[in-house]
């Protein structure tokens, strides 16, 4: 993490980081003990670059939480600038449920490898933040019921969390998802019939 107080990283420096994450996710979401040295030679890099960026594994699972918590808020300002703003709330969506089931694949590293606390302060602001930012948006074009609050949101979509990880969550996380869009929708102003929540 030292590097982002510096200048950038060089453009395979930051391949070989990008590299190592991702192969890194895979691994400690199979085995929370997959071995430093093994993600290293999956990642093809050396054990001096990977040391140098990942110190340890309490670095490495922080900044893969961190990676991921990231791409998922980056998401929400994407998806606006491409999508109407309810496409883009259900798509954004379905990245939060992706999200949810890399989390949870990697609880155990997680358990073993944080301190109790330090993962809340990643992620809250920011996904709070792409929330507000995608409700919002759909509050203003009248594609949602007025008045709901990014708690409200992550509440009613709080069932993903539930699912398992290991088995075949897409279809169920996309139902679960769609009845949460057509509660989001009841009542709003820009819909048919949607003056009225009655």
């Amino acid at each position: 993490m030292q590097q982002r107080k510096g200048a950038p990283l060089r453009y395979d420096a930051q391949r070989n980081r990008d590299r190592i994450l991702e192969v890194a996710l895979a691994e400690l979401t199979l085995s929370a003990d997959a071995p430093l040295s093994v993600i290293a030679k999956k990642a093809g890099v050396g054990q001096g670059t990977f040391y140098r960026n990942f110190p340890n594994r309490e670095s490495l699972v922080l900044e893969i939480y961190r990676h991921e918590v990231e791409q998922v808020a980056d998401a929400a300002p994407q998806l606006l600038k491409t999508h109407p703003p309810a496409e883009a709330l259900r798509a954004w969506m379905d990245r939060l449920a992706q999200y949810a089931m890399a989390k949870a694949g990697l609880a155990d590293a997680l358990r073993k490898a944080t301190t109790h606390g330090s993962l809340m302060g990643l992620s809250h602001g920011p996904l709070m933040a792409a929330v507000t930012l995608l409700l919002t948006a759909n509050e203003d074009a009248g594609t949602i019921r007025p008045g709901v609050t990014p708690d409200d949101f992550l509440l009613a979509i709080a069932g993903i969390w539930q699912i398992d990880p290991h088995g075949d969550w897409h279809p169920r996380a996309a139902r679960l998802l769609d009845l949460v869009m057509d509660g989001l929708r009841a009542g709003a102003p820009g819909t048919p019939g949607g003056a009225s929540t009655d």
